[in-house]
């Protein structure tokens, strides 16, 4: 039974935990380079999120994220994978990352049969240099084709920024050509105090749709995209070129702004300072940190549920905004 009902009539089955927000990587979209971190003793520790998710996999939770920051910027996160798949063994997994320091961890990956997307907003190793603020492409290109020979499920995410990686649309979605990958374009999203979003920066999903069909015929998945409550709210096509190839992967677009998914959203976040937010676009956040270690998990099961009730319906907040909403950066909330 799923007690995770919010009043719209929404089942929250997802939940996504940040465990850190710290980064190797400063994307100008996610965060400044001189943003301060958490201060570590305010960080949740393994032990208090391991306690979090198994409450709230008991509650109706079935699929779950980690994202950082970095996640894997966290010492001991491989561990903490190991332990959340033996406690829970057919719970859904995800992982989110910069995919620059997983070179130690890949077969592990492929074992504990986590889902893995990369973000990955360029190929041409100066442009991403300039997004991000590293020099690393080559490392991130090297763990993208090992997890792909390996045959680990990975859904490549790119920010589309119009004026910033528009020209990379051939090459990135290509890579869904010659291998199983999902390569999804999302919607610059207009996130966070002090953000560079602007409508100049602003590459909707119409038109990146029509920037495809200039390459490749697409062929829409149509069975794939009624099950967007299990694969997310991509919408996923097959790409055909001039030789009559079809893609061993999928085109995707992710269309939060211009046509969000909001009214069927069925997600939470806990944050790496143990917050509940229920919404990207809500400030409002609940916070189980400190009442997990006073009062204990029957007590974080009230605030959950409270939360829940008061879970918004985030286009609506988007809508009565006239730019950016939300104070908090993504580096801050875990995506």
């Amino acid at each position: 039974m799923n007690e995770l009902i919010d009043a719209h009539g929404r089942a929250i089955r997802y939940l996504r935990v940040s465990v850190t927000d710290r980064c190797n990587l400063s994307c100008r979209y996610c965060r400044d380079k001189d943003m301060p971190f958490i201060p570590h003793d305010s960080i949740l520790r393994f032990e208090e999120m391991e306690d979090i998710i198994g409450l709230m996999v008991g509650m109706g939770v079935s699929k779950l994220r980690f994202t950082g920051g970095e996640p894997f910027a966290r010492k001991g996160f491989i561990g903490f994978l190991r332990r959340i798949r033996e406690a829970h063994p057919h719970i859904d997994l995800r992982i989110t990352t910069n995919g620059t320091l997983l070179g130690p961890h890949v077969e592990e990956l492929k074992e504990l049969g986590a889902l893995v997307n990369l973000s990955l907003d360029s190929l041409d190793r100066e442009r991403f240099a300039a997004i991000t603020g590293k020099d690393l492409l080559p490392e991130v290109l090297e763990n993208l084709h090992r997890m792909a020979e390996l045959g680990i499920p990975l859904k490549v995410n790119a920010v589309a920024m119009r004026g910033q990686n528009e020209a990379e649309l051939p090459a990135l979605a290509a890579l869904a050509m010659d291998h199983a990958i999902d390569v999804r374009f999302i919607e610059f999203m207009p996130m966070g105090e002090d953000s560079i979003w602007s409508d100049a920066l602003f590459w909707p999903a119409a038109d990146i749709l029509a920037a495809a069909r200039e390459h490749w015929d697409l062929l829409p998945c149509d069975e794939l995209n009624r099950n967007a409550e299990e694969r997310g709210p991509a919408k996923l096509w097959k790409l055909k070129d001039g030789e009559g190839r079809l893609s061993k992967g999928h085109f995707g677009l992710i269309s939060s702004v211009t046509h969000s998914f909001c009214t069927s959203c069925n997600r939470l976040r806990l944050t790496a300072d143990g917050q509940i937010r229920t919404c990207l676009y809500d400030d409002r956040e609940w916070a189980v940190r400190d009442i997990l270690r006073k009062d204990g998990l029957e007590a974080v099961r009230r605030v959950i549920l409270d939360a829940v009730a008061s879970k918004p319906i985030g286009s609506e907040i988007l809508a009565r905004s006239s730019g950016p909403v939300a104070k908090k950066r993504m580096s801050a909330i875990g995506g």
